[in-house]
């Protein structure tokens, strides 16, 4: 009887235990689980937060509390763990992968990144924007860069503490930036000579404040100080920043699958990108030899001519959007401007320049409509929860790439056949890219290796514009200069899922609204909720532990 009474225990033993590893929580548990995530990712890794810190910088980032970050993700990891997400509808059950792919992403930032140990530019980016500030534009933005100024001197001191792991290549970017123009001056305040570097804007800066803003004179003499200081210090650790800027291959591959939810290996990645650099290659030729016989697209001459251009781009694309039912564009979306501004440079136009001062449509489709402003203006509307607050690099650089060519073949350049060319033009450089970021993540290739590489990959592609890409990619997190040809292809490989699925019933306007829709998830996740297929997203279930280079 003692042995019957032991096993009915043991039975019910089983079934509470049972019960309480099921899991069990909800959407709405998922969503209190964002949200308390959110809150949660403070300090985030931004050049304000950074930047407003000053003198606390050192203990916004000191070793104990971010100890005590990591150790407190298992919480979360635990709960998301606990969800009966099996049963969720496939719209959910994306925003939980997404959920995932957030965690998954801040541990990487805490355990691998780590950029306020490893990467003297941390705190040197958000110094760009300071010195930016237009000193006529009132008080309350003196009162602002007053504040700000305040804050660099104290935070450059903290930030020769933090930096107890930097890595060579980081330093070299940071040194260089300090005293050199990058070349490409994008969103920078137009001079006719650009500022060589940060501290060359400290001195424009220290210029504009004694003409219009006398009383901030002493607060920018002290930030100036204050980066030459650091600069001189970098100097002198040079040689002792040994330390990988690249995170490894295998490390590499799992942010790849696990935060941006990529379901391809490095080496897919390479095959892929290097066929389609092939192709596009090919494709220049033949696009070439059948435009021998048109004169060649001339650039720009003025502002005046460059604007011009851009309007009736504008216009034309718009028209072509509507009149071919290509996507559908509502009414609250106005005028988006413009990606490339006009800037005239001593040694003529950089890459960029080149091909949009000749003809603006190839930029114009991928930055401003449909591509990112458009997919920007929809994405600040969209109040979910989840997918309003969430922006996938891929997602967004795959949806504007494959603009490119799609709608080239659609028929938007067929007022304009010599800027099909260009279209091939910009997707060489952006399959160059992949090889270059890889390389560099796995440390393989320095900067120079990787710049030298894309150049010789890439017709009239520039020191300056290879230089600033290569340090995107190796200062971001992994995975940023991939996005634009890998996730170009996911969404040919998206579309060609569902106009199969469709048949004759497929709808190009109804196939993009709804992806747009969708939100900036990954683009595997889009696809899994769109057309039901699996095979990719069930990589992403489970999460294996970052691996120890």
């Amino acid at each position: 009887m003692r042995h019957f009474l032991t096993f009915l225990f043991l039975v019910a033993w089983a079934s509470v235990a049972n019960a309480q590893a099921a899991p069990s929580g909800t959407y709405d548990e998922l969503l209190a689980v964002h949200e308390e995530l959110q809150a949660y990712m403070v300090p985030a890794f931004t050049p304000s937060v950074v930047l407003d810190s000053g003198a606390r910088v050192g203990e916004l980032y000191a070793d104990p509390l971010m100890a005590d970050k990591r150790a407190g993700l298992t919480r979360f990891e635990e709960r998301l763990a606990g969800m009966a997400v099996d049963s969720w509808p496939r719209d959910q059950q994306a925003d939980f992968l997404a959920v995932k792919s957030l965690l998954n992403g801040y541990r990487f930032n805490l355990e691998v990144l780590r950029p306020w140990k490893r990467d003297p530019g941390f705190y040197l980016d958000p110094l760009m924007r300071v010195a930016f500030t237009d000193l006529g534009a009132g008080a309350q933005a003196r009162g602002r860069v007053s504040v700000q100024l305040a804050a660099i001197p104290p935070m450059l001191s903290a930030a020769r503490a933090n930096l107890t792991e930097a890595a060579g290549d980081y330093a070299d970017l940071a040194l260089f930036n300090l005293e050199n123009s990058d070349g490409v001056n994008h969103y920078h305040p137009y001079r006719a000579v650009p500022p060589p570097g940060i501290i060359g804007w400290y001195d424009d800066l220290l210029a504009r404040s004694r003409a219009d803003a006398p009383e901030l004179e002493p607060q920018v003499m002290a930030a100036r100080a204050a980066i030459i200081e650091f600069r001189d210090w970098l100097q002198a650790e040079r040689e002792s920043m040994t330390a990988p800027a690249g995170v490894g291959p295998e490390r590499y591959d799992w942010y790849i699958r696990h935060v941006r939810m990529i379901p391809l290996s490095s080496a897919e990645m390479l095959t892929l990108a290097e066929r389609e650099h092939e192709r596009m290659t090919a494709a220049l030729a033949i696009l070439r030899h059948r435009n021998r016989d048109l004169p060649q697209l001339e650039l720009s001459t003025s502002a005046q001519e460059q604007q011009e251009k851009v309007r009736r781009t504008d216009q034309r694309v718009r028209e072509f959007l509507v009149r071919e039912d290509i996507i559908t564009i509502p009414e609250f979306v106005g005028e988006l401007g413009s990606n490339t501004p006009w800037i005239e440079r001593p040694t003529g136009p950089n890459f960029w320049e080149q091909i949009q001062f000749r003809d603006p449509i190839p930029d114009h489709l991928h930055a401003v409509i449909p591509g990112h402003r458009f997919d920007a203006v929809l994405g600040e509307r969209d109040k979910r929860p989840i997918r309003g607050r969430y922006s996938d690099g891929a997602r967004a650089e795959g949806w504007a790439t494959y603009l490119e060519e799609a709608l080239m073949l659609a028929g938007a350049t067929q007022h304009t056949p010599r800027a099909d060319e260009f279209m091939e033009l910009f997707g060489i450089f952006r399959a160059a890219r992949v090889p270059a970021d890889i390389a560099m993540q796995h440390n393989r290739w320095n900067v120079r290796e990787a710049v030298d590489y894309m150049r010789a990959k890439t017709p009239w592609l520039d020191e300056d514009v290879a230089r600033v890409d290569a340090e995107i990619y190796l200062r971001r997190p992994p995975g940023y200069g991939i996005a634009y040809t890998i996730g170009k292809l996911q969404m040919d490989a998206l579309l060609a899922d569902r106009s199969q699925q469709l048949g004759e019933r497929f709808s190009l306007r109804e196939f993009h609204d709804t992806f747009l829709a969708a939100g900036r998830l990954p683009i595997a996740l889009i696809r899994y909720e769109m057309t039901g297929l699996d095979d990719e997203v069930e990589l992403f279930w489970k999460t294996p532990p970052i691996p120890q280079e």
